[in-house]
Order: C-alpha cells, then sequence, then structure tokens
C-alpha cells in the first residue's frame, strides 16, 4: 500500500507541476457553475431546492476531463522512457495502475468538493434533499473511477496521448450514448441488457438519490476491469521486452 500512496503522490505533484491541475479545476468551477446558476434551466427557476442541474453538468464535465487526465499516464511514461525506470525501482505494474487510478480520482474529488458552495447556497434557497446530494456526490466519484480504469487501459495502449485521449473518448460515447441510444430504439431482452451495460442509466439513479448495491458494483466493476486491462497491457509489453 505504501508503494501504492507514493505513486499517487507522484503523479499528483506531475499534475500541479504541469499546471493540469490548475486548468483543470478552473475549468470544472467555471463549466459547472456557468451551466448550474446562469445558463439554461439553472437553480433559480427550477421551483426547487436542488443540485439536480449540477449533478447533470458535472455527469458531461467528467465525460471530457477524464481521457484528459488519463491520457498521459501510460503514454508519456511509454515515450518518454520513464516507465522502465519506475519498473526498476521495487513496484509492480498493480501498484503503478492503482497508484495512477487514485491520483486521478483524488484530483476530481478535490473539484467536486471545490463546488460544496454550491450546495451550500442552493440549501439557503428552501428545503433541500439532502441524501440526494450526497448521493449524487458519491454517484459522481463511482462514475469517474469506472471511466477513470477505462481511460488508463487506453493510455495503457498506446505511446501517443492524442490517441489515448481519443480511445478513452470512444470508451465513453460507448458506454454513455451508445448503448442508451440503442436501448432507446429496441425493446425486449435487448434493450434490458444495453440498458444493464449503461453507466449513464447507474449514474443517473444513483444521482437521483437511490443507492442499489448493483448500480455501485457495476460501476466498480468496470472501475476494476479497465485497471485490470491496463495491467495486463503492461504485462504483456513486459513478456516481450
Amino acid at each position: 500500500m505504501r508503494a501504492i500512496f507514493i505513486i499517487a503522490k507522484r503523479e499528483t505533484r506531475a499534475f500541479f507541476d504541469s499546471l493540469v491541475a490548475y486548468i483543470l479545476l478552473a475549468a470544472f468551477l467555471g463549466l459547472s457553475g456557468f451551466f448550474t446558476w446562469i445558463f439554461g434551466a439553472d437553480v433559480f427557476y427550477v421551483g426547487e431546492a436542488s443540485l439536480n442541474q449540477f449533478f447533470a453538468v458535472a455527469y458531461w464535465t467528467v465525460f471530457f476531463f477524464v481521457p484528459a487526465l488519463t491520457m498521459r499516464s501510460f503514454a508519456e511514461e511509454r515515450r518518454s522512457g520513464t516507465l522502465e525506470l519506475l519498473l526498476a525501482n521495487p513496484v509492480n505494474d498493480w501498484q503503478i495502475a492503482l497508484g495512477k487510478f487514485l491520483s486521478v480520482l483524488g484530483l476530481l474529488a478535490v473539484a467536486f468538493a471545490l463546488t460544496l458552495p454550491y450546495y451550500v447556497s442552493v440549501a439557503a434557497l428552501g428545503p433541500i434533499d439532502h441524501g440526494a446530494v450526497w448521493s449524487g456526490y458519491f454517484g459522481l466519484l463511482a462514475l469517474s473511477a469506472a471511466y477513470i480504469g477505462l481511460g488508463l487501459f487506453a493510455s495503457a495502449l498506446t505511446e501517443n496521448q492524442i490517441v489515448a485521449f481519443l480511445l478513452a473518448l470512444f470508451s465513453g460515447v460507448l458506454f454513455f450514448v451508445l448503448f442508451d441510444a440503442v436501448a432507446a430504439s429496441s425493446t425486449g431482452a435487448l434493450a434490458e441488457t444495453l440498458t444493464f451495460l449503461s453507466l449513464s442509466a447507474r449514474y443517473d439513479a444513483i444521482a437521483r438519490g437511490v443507492v442499489d448495491s448493483r448500480d455501485v458494483l457495476y460501476l466498480l466493476s468496470i472501475s476494476f476491469l479497465g485497471i485490470f486491462l491496463a495491467v495486463a497491457v503492461l504485462q504483456k509489453r513486459n513478456i516481450v521486452d
């Protein structure tokens, strides 16, 4: 565990040293604040004290921001040769992958925490369902974990950060958009299967305050699958090398 946290600390420092963390935090707060309070169905016009608009916006910001954060995780390390230097230390592929995973998840958790003033402000407008709000934040973290796993796998497949970004984005389109679109135009077992596989359907349920263990386990399973596949790619590289 100590090695995992050391790697996570190293990755987090790299984010802040390269200004990526500051750009992410500013962009996330700017976009979420604009679409929650100013543009569209903002909280002043929905007729109730709710953060549903924020969680709907955060859903899409995670969709684009996670690939931007994970694209360099392995791709840049492989291109620059620092991954081999890292493996020269007493760490294994699992520890490296989990350390990188925790780093990205921690950065997103900080971004979400910085939106807590939204919660306080909306609560001051009227009675708010506190359980639904905390459930929504939990859903964001679980959704982020799933997408980070997919992003790490995409980054492990290539040395090109842009390709890694596009692969992660494509996986998001598959799990976030395509399954929903096809399910909406299908019936019977196919529609049920695609709805079951959709990440957005799982997130929507949790964001509404309905925390079903099956939804949580599915999101965590996608996260684990992504990390497992990333490690498998790294181990295959080691065998070839």
